[in-house]
């Protein structure tokens, strides 16, 4: 056999901005063997603020991939190797390609034994399985590749396709046959949520006599849900709001009647225009953090002051597949309504697909919540740490109201803040909560700071 020589080319995880120090694989879009060009995207990477795709700065053969999915990767830990020139070629006769396919039958039975969990990472670059690596799986000799990335044959035909080894153990401690699964991941990946929803259509029967003795129920472990990504930087964000601020809440119902009727005439003013009532709310906290600008800050504990901003940075909070995320919209007290109506639009979207830039999710001064969204009245809201104030917004609903001593049928909500008390007492908050709920009952009001 002859092989040719490759130069090998290193990538390391890049840095990613923002004081990212790590990011988890969640999904490569490459496999051993294939060829990628300068700036392909090669990996997409879930950070503690949002889901990257990498792209690779070298071209030619994929060497070794350093990591598996579900790996948390550190800042300049190898990512990825690249080979520049022609790969190894396939075994000379039948007997190499028979010998190349028992040794890597043997380690695909170690590490079966094992329990590694290392197993063929069934797509190429674009989403499919990739031909190169079926070749390997039926008897074509395996080229360079890492502990990582090395394909292992086709001891079983119709084994699924696993990426994580979590998922084998979970299927494994609930008894979940994985090839009985369909898989919604792609290229008929098995995912964690498939083995989960097995997990919760899974019911004990009885087919014993009701004469026969039943044993004794058996307790099932826990399934243990590592803090990653965006839900670990939720849970360490809120754990040191909660240590480090001494935050406190007040609230208010109000008729939110002309708001309503309000956000019907900008529709109606220009068709097609679309202004949602988060926009509106936006509009009234910036007016309101332009009255009580104590509101619009952040405490800098190690020296023992007050941070107080001229710039409104408005975050609002989003629910995502991957967890809770806070948005930002920049300058936000200079855009118009209908500006700020477009760029929540635009934000809620990139969140959703994964999509925002780092820079957009830092970096806010003050946080809008509107949970009635999910249907509840109100809530005690946790700030979200450095900012000083959080406004939330319950579900708007008809109640009765009073109007000019006459009972009525209205449109009312709660406004929740939930505000640092080191930066203001209960007089400033108590003021700027009583201006958005008089924002919210006369919206004319805004006019007057227009």
């Amino acid at each position: 056999m002859t092989t040719a020589t490759l130069q090998e080319q290193l990538f390391r995880l890049p840095d990613l901005g923002e004081g990212l120090t790590d990011a988890e694989i969640v999904e490569w879009k490459v496999a051993v063997g294939d060829t990628v060009t300068i700036d392909q995207i090669v990996v997409e990477v879930e950070t503690a603020k949002a889901a990257v795709e990498v792209p690779v700065p070298y071209a030619g053969t994929v060497l070794r991939l350093h990591a598996e999915a579900g790996t948390a990767l550190g800042v300049g830990e190898p990512l990825i190797t690249v080979g520049a020139g022609v790969p190894a070629p396939e075994p000379a006769d039948a007997a190499d390609a028979d010998a190349a396919f028992d040794a890597s039958a043997e380690r695909y039975r170690e590490e079966e034994q094992a329990g590694s969990g290392n197993v063929l990472i069934g797509y190429g670059t674009g989403h499919e399985p990739a031909p190169r690596r079926r070749r390997r799986r039926t008897g074509a000799a395996a080229g360079p590749a890492g502990p990582v990335a090395e394909a292992a044959p086709a001891i079983e035909p119709h084994a699924p396709r696993v990426i994580s080894p979590l998922v084998r153990r979970m299927a494994r401690d609930h008894g979940i046959d994985l090839t009985a699964l369909a898989p919604s991941g792609p290229a008929g990946v098995v995912l964690r949520r498939d083995v989960e929803r097995a997990v919760a259509q899974t019911s004990p029967t009885t087919t014993e006599p009701a004469a026969v003795p039943q044993p004794e129920p058996v307790s099932e472990s826990p399934v243990r849900i590592p803090l990653r990504g965006v839900r670990k930087a939720v849970a360490d964000k809120l754990s040191r709001s909660r240590t480090e601020i001494p935050d406190a809440t007040t609230w208010v119902d109000v008729d939110a009647t002309g708001l309503l009727q309000a956000k019907k005439a900008l529709e109606a003013a220009e068709p097609g225009r679309r202004v949602g009532l988060l926009a509106l709310f936006a509009r009234i906290c910036v007016a309101g953090l332009r009255r009580y600008p104590e509101l619009n800050s952040a405490v800098d504990t190690e020296r023992r002051e007050i941070l107080r901003f001229d710039e409104v940075h408005l975050g609002f909070a989003a629910q995502t597949e991957r967890g809770l995320v806070v948005p930002v919209v920049r300058d936000a007290h200079r855009l118009t309504t209908v500006q700020l109506a477009a760029e929540l639009t635009r934000l809620t979207e990139l969140a959703r697909t994964g999509s925002l830039p780092p820079d957009r999710l830092t970096g806010g001064t003050f946080t809008l919540n509107n949970y009635g969204v999910f249907g509840v009245d109100g809530s005690t809201p946790i700030i979200n740490h450095p900012e000083a104030a959080l406004l939330g917004v319950g579900r708007i609903v008809d109640k009765p109201w009073v109007v000019d001593g006459a009972l009525t049928v209205r449109k009312v909500t709660q406004l929740s803040l939930s505000f640092d008390h080191r930066v203001c007492d209960g007089g400033v908050a108590g003021g700027f909560l009583r201006y958005v709920a008089d924002c919210v009952e006369r919206p004319a009001i805004l006019l007057a700071d227009a």
